[in-house]
């Protein structure tokens, strides 16, 4: 099993004018030291309009600059909101080569449709059609990156005429695909087509263990990829804060991954929001008691063995990996004896500080961390051996349907569009000769003139 670090850059209120500035600067510190010390995987969300739950509209940024702090952790998106309204999947293609590119080929290329108000209505996505938008979207998006040229599309949410988008990602076919999971039906549909899991709900390695079970079995029986390769793997998310002493790993670490799930249940299932004005984190200190956080019961409730909740039942909230090493060795090995591929560490919530974070991984990497990767790559290596048959007969079962570019296909200028509608042979002879100047270095005023428009 490997581990990665997972960001949606919440900032709750109140705001300075640096606090944004701040907040990302210490991520990247955080992911430097991460890298440093052999965590696997960087993953950052792409969210809209999420005051206080996420300040991340433009991962591409934040990952590109987190490319050059790192030198081997894969940088992921995790996720890409792949539907036409959010990103158009050329540019989803192109950001997505870029980062591939200046990263030297370490880029996961996870994808997701979202369900929040805020985001689907701030574009204009229908709640009913967000998923036929999403798949649609990432199927242009891996036909942009592998083929040369597009073909072309006409399809139901993005019509594009041929053309070939560069640059091309340094990973072939394209980088590994996820798709953001949250329930057991979006498993099993990622399993479908052939794309890693990215299970952002908070559940017990014992419960993993059947979600992983589900996804083998479905890949096994009914995948027909939707990318050129298949990425058969599992990853699952657990609030993290790591430090000696089991109290002050808790006073540090359980706060924030509360209010994590309580700004994400804001947004998604029950909260009235009034843009710039709703103060999510007063509520949530207002209505803590009674959405689940108490930080007597989880103190009370400490124990040898941890949990995904911070005791038995719903009522102290989340725990995840929030602990003394010791206690994160062992409920790590769950999640690896469960079969998990990957867990994601959210560190970065709620008023979670640097300075602790900062710690929380320099523990992890130095007294936890090492056990699993001694491990992780024997286990790896069985288990492509394992599924190389899997995969080849779910890549068999690929149809190709993608139209292919009509052979008298040209792409004209537009200046040459109107010439030849006006059929004007002067005008002919007068580009042809604008073609010679240009191969000349000539200058002319007329050419310029085009240009600017």
């Amino acid at each position: 099993m490997q581990f990665g670090i997972f960001y949606e850059h919440q900032l709750p209120r109140p705001w300075e004018e640096s606090s944004e500035l701040q907040l990302v600067t210490d991520a990247l510190d955080q992911v430097e030291l991460a890298d440093r010390l052999g965590i696997q995987y960087l993953w950052e969300v792409e969210h809209h309009f999420l005051e206080e739950y996420s300040h991340s509209s433009a991962p591409e940024v934040f990952l590109a600059a987190a490319s050059q702090r790192t030198q081997r952790m894969r940088i992921g998106h995790g996720i890409v909101q792949t539907a036409p309204g959010y990103n158009h999947p050329a540019r989803t293609a192109e950001r997505i080569a870029m980062l591939d590119l200046v990263s030297g080929g370490r880029v996961e290329f996870g994808s997701g449709e979202s369900s929040s108000e805020a985001e689907l209505g701030g574009f204009g996505i229908d709640p009913a059609e967000k998923r036929a938008a999403w798949l649609e979207g990432l199927e242009v998006a891996i036909r942009c990156m592998t083929e040369t040229p597009l073909g072309g599309v006409e399809g139901r949410f993005v019509t594009m005429p041929p053309r070939n988008v560069v640059p091309k990602p340094v990973q072939k076919p394209h980088p590994p695909l996820w798709v953001a999971c949250s329930r057991r039906d979006t498993i099993l549909l990622a399993a479908e087509k052939g794309i890693g899991a990215l299970s952002f709900a908070f559940i017990e390695p014992e419960d993993a263990r059947q979600w992983v079970a589900d996804y083998e079995r479905t890949l096994r029986e009914k995948c027909v990829p939707v990318g050129l390769a298949v990425n058969p793997q599992v990853a699952c998310v657990s609030p993290m804060m790591c430090a000696r002493d089991e109290e002050v790993a808790i006073a540090r670490g359980l706060e924030g991954a509360n209010f994590f799930g309580y700004s994400l249940a804001h947004f998604y299932v029950f909260g009235e929001h009034v843009p710039a004005r709703t103060n999510v984190w007063e509520e949530f200190v207002e209505r803590r008691g009674k959405m689940g956080y108490s930080p007597e019961a989880a103190l009370a409730a400490k124990s040898e063995t941890l949990g995904a909740k911070a005791a038995a039942g719903d009522e102290t909230g989340l725990r995840g990996a929030v602990g003394t090493p010791a206690q994160l060795r062992e409920f790590l090995r769950r999640y690896e004896e469960a079969g998990v591929d990957q867990l994601i560490f959210v560190m970065q919530a709620g008023r979670n500080r640097h300075g602790d974070i900062m710690e929380s991984i320099e523990l992890f990497g130095t007294e936890v961390l090492p056990e699993f990767v001694e491990r992780d790559e024997a286990g790896r290596a069985a288990k492509a051996a394992r599924w190389e048959p899997v995969v080849e007969a779910a890549l068999a079962r690929r149809v190709e349907t993608a139209p292919t570019m009509p052979e008298d296909y040209v792409m004209k200028a537009i200046p040459k569009q109107m010439v030849d509608a006006m059929a004007s042979e002067p005008a002919q002879a007068w580009l042809e000769q604008l073609a010679d100047k240009q191969a000349a270095g000539v200058l002319d005023k007329e050419f310029q003139k085009l240009v600017d428009g």
